[in-house]
């Protein structure tokens, strides 16, 4: 057929240069019909239409050099062909690359540059924020409440009457009381007496005595002078002088009976007024109890807590109210007991609310160590923030480790703790984040250090990247 067509170029009027008039298969057809012989196959072949006389010539021998404008003409459109089917594979590839390959937008993650800077190594605890002064008023024994005269959350002067507790018992334990006392009294005031009386007896007694000892001297001297003349026997005499001796004897008794009474009343005496020193001290005290049923803030503050149900019982030692400066805190942080050791007084703390950041130190160390926490006390730079409320929650980080001039970058979900872990890198055209390891070191809870396995002004994820943990690259989209 390439042939037919150079033969078709060379006839008279053969239409357009290079194209056969009768293209189609029909057309051949009807150009072969008539008393023309049979047209040959093979590289031998005739139009019957591109003959100048219409006489079969089969002995021309189709075999001519197709035209260069035709050769090029197919491999611009074999190159052509070929560039459209690889343009459609790339597009392909790229669309199902799209399809299957994980993105995810700058919007759903949050991204940190790696940069020089500062870090803190700190130990985050959980915190209260508690009042420097606070102090709770105990019930003085078993009652009720009688009245109620503050409500929770008041502000109360020095010696303000917060409520009033039932006084009955304690009222008739003091009377009771007073009237022991006045027995005491009594029992004194009778002992006394009576000491009085004896005293007054055993003195008569001894002045009596004395006379009749002054008579048996004056009897003994005349016996020993009548004696010398014979006028006495000596019978009389020793009578005389036995006699002297036994007054004498019996005045030496009633001085020590005198003694004796007066060291036993004395006791006595003694011993009823110790009983009631004891009762004036009872009485002391259930009148304290009785002061004491009518509750008072101890100082100026806020009232935090207060039962406040009129008719209520309450034990001996319950708890009625509870009243705290409010314009002074500081802070009760609780850790795991195993940075007890990292932790010391005077270290610097970060005390962080609502995005405020309070300088702090810590004050003490609690020694008792409850379920595994270690609780501390942090003393406030600021105490009197006006924006701290009784019992708010904070995180507080105490600082054991200063580190300036290394490579940080913001804190974020994506790292725990310290040493080797996964990260996602971005490229440096931002469109594409690579799984990379690297090594965390200290750590403030703003930022953390990046010991090695990034350099500064690289970017990284730092949010929760748990979803694709299994992937090694992901698409970052607009």
């Amino acid at each position: 057929m390439e042939g037919a067509a150079g033969l078709c170029n060379r006839a008279p009027g053969g239409g357009i240069p290079g194209h056969c008039p009768f293209p189609d298969t029909g057309a051949r057809r009807r150009a072969t019909r008539g008393p023309h012989p049979p047209v040959r196959t093979g590289k031998r072949g005739w139009h019957g239409a591109c003959n100048r006389h219409g006489i079969v010539n089969a002995t021309i021998i189709m075999d001519h050099a197709i035209h260069p404008d035709i050769l090029l003409r197919r491999v611009r459109l074999r190159f052509a062909l070929g560039a459209l089917l690889l343009a459609g594979l790339c597009a392909a590839a790229w669309g199902l690359n799209r399809t299957l390959r994980p993105a995810v937008t700058t919007a759903d993650v949050a991204i940190a540059t790696i940069r020089r800077g500062d870090v803190d190594n700190t130990i985050n605890a959980a915190g209260v924020v508690i009042p420097v002064r606070e102090e709770v008023v105990a019930s003085p024994g078993a009652s009720r409440v009688a009245r109620v005269h503050a409500k929770p959350g008041q502000q109360v002067a020095a010696g303000a009457l917060l409520l009033e507790l039932d006084d009955r018992d304690i009222r008739l334990a003091l009377d009771a009381l007073k009237e022991q006392l006045a027995q005491q009294d009594n029992r004194v005031a009778a002992l006394t007496q009576e000491l009085d009386q004896k005293r007054k007896q055993i003195a008569s007694a001894i002045e009596l005595l004395q006379i009749d000892l002054q008579a048996a001297r004056a009897a003994l001297a005349r016996s020993e002078q009548l004696r010398t003349s014979g006028l006495v026997s000596g019978e009389n005499l020793l009578t005389a002088q036995l006699n002297v001796r036994r007054k004498e004897i019996e005045l030496r008794q009633q001085h020590d009976l005198l003694e004796d009474t007066r060291r036993a009343n004395a006791s006595s005496i003694a011993a009823a007024r110790l009983q009631q020193s004891i009762q004036h001290k009872q009485i002391a005290q259930q009148e304290a109890l009785l002061e004491r049923t009518r509750v008072r803030a101890p100082f100026a503050g806020m009232l935090t807590w207060l039962v406040q149900e009129e008719g209520a019982s309450v034990a001996p030692g319950q708890l009625v109210a509870r009243v705290s400066e409010a314009d002074n805190w500081r802070v009760e942080a609780s850790v795991s007991d195993f940075h007890a050791r990292l932790l010391a007084p005077g270290q610097a703390v970060r005390v962080e609310q609502n995005g405020e950041v309070l300088a702090g130190t810590v004050h003490t160390i609690l020694p008792e160590i409850q379920n595994g926490t270690l609780r501390l006390l942090v003393d406030l730079a600021r105490p009197r923030n006006p924006h701290l409320r009784n019992k708010m929650r904070v995180d507080v980080n105490v600082v054991t480790e200063r580190r300036a001039g290394v490579l940080v970058v913001d804190s974020g979900a994506a790292f725990n703790g310290r040493g080797p872990q996964a990260a996602f890198v971005l490229d440096a055209d931002g469109a594409t984040a690579r799984k990379r390891t690297l090594t965390l070191g200290a750590s403030d809870g703003r930022v953390v250090e990046v010991a090695a396995g990034a350099r500064a002004g690289e970017r990284v994820i730092v949010s929760d990247t748990q979803a694709l943990r299994d992937l090694d690259t992901i698409r970052i989209t607009r």
